[in-house]
């Protein structure tokens, strides 16, 4: 028995996105219904190298009707992954660098070795799919996106799969990047560069930056937008505007990752936010314990639920901090179609083959 090891390419060309998102979803299902297992995120500061490493397992049972397929699955896995700010004009090597060890939930064989940066992406952008199928207006065509650098292109991708986008707007301050990332999209979408408020008045609207002091304020949003909030990933990380927070309906992917480290963790800890600000956890609304944005969701009825409880309206913002069955989902995804097409380097880690 072998381990299959995928690189960046590998998981880029077998993460289907289509089935990325259901996994995810199915992610989300199984940790609101309590058959998944996730230990908090761990992390190790290095401040002599500006960096640190995370370390986040996780074990999820996606049960048959919790899924697109035929037959539930479960999972697990672990991500080592780190951030070193130096490392571009230091080293010449990415700041976020990820591996991802999958596997077998049964025997805890390693299926597989699988780069973890390119499927962080995957599954980043699959977690904004699935908040907005469940926030966004039903028929939302524009999408804006501030911040133009590797993240922006998976939210374009995986949301694309869920709205019928047809106009994009694009801003950032660094003008290479929005050139790039227009002449990656502008054979299938309506793409252009424009101001945060510009991209902000979309339909849906992803930002991806790592900014600590706000850049979205309340004027510079549509009143029905939904904002995946998604740059937040550390404590003090901060791109959307307290009033634009306390104005709009909140839901969060984890109550201790995002009050810790996700968008809302600057006026949580400065107890201008509360709990009582947070609208509920987006696997509430998946599995339609609490509704969505009227007519929108996966599920029947529009994931608006019954009775006088309709649904949600105005401004929807998802902070994403990014889980570890998310990752274990994705993964699966990856190893199972690499596994199909005979991709990958397949190799004897423990030294079991015959």
């Amino acid at each position: 028995m072998q381990t299959l090891l995928l690189n960046d390419d590998d998981v880029d060309e077998n993460a289907r996105m289509d089935r990325v998102i259901d996994a995810v979803r199915g992610a989300f299902t199984a940790y609101e219904r309590g058959n998944a297992k996730m230990p908090a995120k761990s992390y190790i500061d290095l401040p002599e190298y500006n960096g640190d490493f995370r370390s986040m397992p996780a074990y999820l049972d996606v049960r048959t009707e919790d899924t697109d397929e035929d037959a539930g699955w479960d999972a697990a896995g672990i991500k080592w992954v780190n951030v070193h700010t130096d490392n571009p004009a230091d080293h010449d090597l990415p700041t976020v660098m990820g591996t991802m060890i999958y596997s077998d939930p049964e025997t805890a064989f390693p299926l597989a070795v699988l780069d973890g940066t390119t499927l962080t992406m995957k599954r980043t952008g699959a977690a904004a799919a699935v908040a907005t199928h469940e926030l966004a207006v039903p028929d939302a065509t524009s999408l804006g996106i501030v911040g133009a650098g590797v993240q922006s292109y998976t939210q374009l991708e995986a949301i694309a799969e869920v709205r019928d986008i047809e106009e994009v707007v694009v801003s950032d301050l660094d003008e290479e990047r929005v050139a790039d990332f227009i002449d990656a999209f502008d054979d299938r979408f309506d793409v252009r560069a424009g101001s945060v408020s510009e991209a902000g008045h979309c339909d849906v609207l992803s930002t991806v930056t790592p900014v600590e002091d706000p850049i979205v304020g309340p004027d510079d949003v549509g009143e029905h937008t939904h904002v995946n909030a998604m740059g937040a990933d550390a404590a003090g990380k901060h791109e959307l505007a307290d009033d634009l927070l306390l104005n709009a309906t909140i839901v969060i992917d984890d109550h201790e990752q995002c009050t810790h480290s996700g968008e809302i963790n600057v006026p949580y800890a400065a107890g201008i936010l509360t709990d009582a600000d947070i609208y509920g956890e987006i696997g509430e609304i998946v599995v339609g314990n609490r509704p969505g944005r009227t007519g929108a969701g996966f599920g029947s009825g529009g994931g608006a639920g019954d009775g006088e409880d309709a649904g949600v309206d105005g401004v929807t913002v998802f902070d994403s901090t990014g889980l570890a069955i998310q990752d274990v989902a994705a993964a699966r995804v990856v190893y199972e179609q690499a596994d199909d097409n005979d991709n990958g380097y397949p190799f004897d880690l423990l030294g079991l083959a015959e």
